[in-house]
């Protein structure tokens, strides 16, 4: 019998930042995560980063993740030095073919780019250096399987909908072990939709699937009349010449 893993079942990282605030253009990491685990329900080694952002965190992202100025004045490293090891990190796992679970990739991978050309100069292709970062969105997922379901997608409300255990929510270690075990969740209920794809495939597919989620997303504020736009880039939002 063949030995035939499933994209699911098979290593898979996880990443999330907890920042500053929405903006990816402008705002900063203050702490990120990736949780690396071999195969489902093993062992999950977790590396965990905590950054002075140089700016003030703002009430409303202190009232999210709960890190004040003091603390990350405290214990906090140089930005400069943060966001170079979690891009080196992200390099890692795309050297060795690991795909990268970040729920809403285009924020925090965006949001790290950014912050490498603030800091460093540089650009997470730059640290990539040719490597491709397969990475598995468990949002796009979600919508692309389910997509008339109503209500809200965010990470505690796609937990709730597929039994996943998510503790201590707006943690970036928690937050990425349960996207990882959210995508194997997600993978696993619908292994007829998503299971026959490669991680090279399942990567160039999101990118279309995304695509038509916010183009739909941007007809609906175009029909009712929002001047918001949806940005239909993933997992990177191009940066501004």
């Amino acid at each position: 019998m063949e030995q035939h893993h499933y994209w699911h079942e098979g290593p898979l990282a996880s990443f999330d930042t907890e920042t500053t605030g929405v903006d990816v253009e402008n705002d900063r990491v203050v702490s990120a995560a990736l949780v690396v685990q071999t195969a489902p329900g093993g062992a999950a080694e977790r590396r965990t980063w905590l950054a002075d952002p140089g700016i003030a965190i703002p009430d409303g992202a202190r009232a999210v993740h709960g890190i004040t100025d003091e603390h990350v004045r405290a214990f906090g490293r140089p930005p400069h030095t943060v966001v170079g090891e979690i891009a080196r990190a992200l390099a890692e796992q795309a050297r060795a073919g690991v795909p990268v679970v970040v729920m809403n990739a285009p924020y925090d991978l965006t949001l790290l780019d950014r912050e490498l050309r603030r800091h460093r100069e540089s650009s997470l292709e730059e640290f990539l250096d040719g490597a491709a970062l397969l990475v598995v969105d468990p949002r796009v997922l979600d919508k692309h399987v389910d997509r008339y379901r109503r209500g809200r997608r965010t990470l505690t409300d796609l937990c709730a909908h597929y039994g996943v255990v998510l503790e201590g929510a707006h943690d970036a270690a928690a937050d990425a072990t349960a996207s990882l075990e959210l995508v194997r969740a997600i993978g696993a209920r619908h292994r007829t939709a998503l299971g026959g794809f490669s991680a090279a495939e399942l990567h160039l597919r999101q990118g279309v699937w995304h695509a038509a989620q916010a183009r739909g997303l941007q007809d609906w504020f175009d029909r009712a009349g929002t001047p918001e736009r949806v940005d239909r880039s993933w997992p990177l939002r191009p940066a501004a010449a």
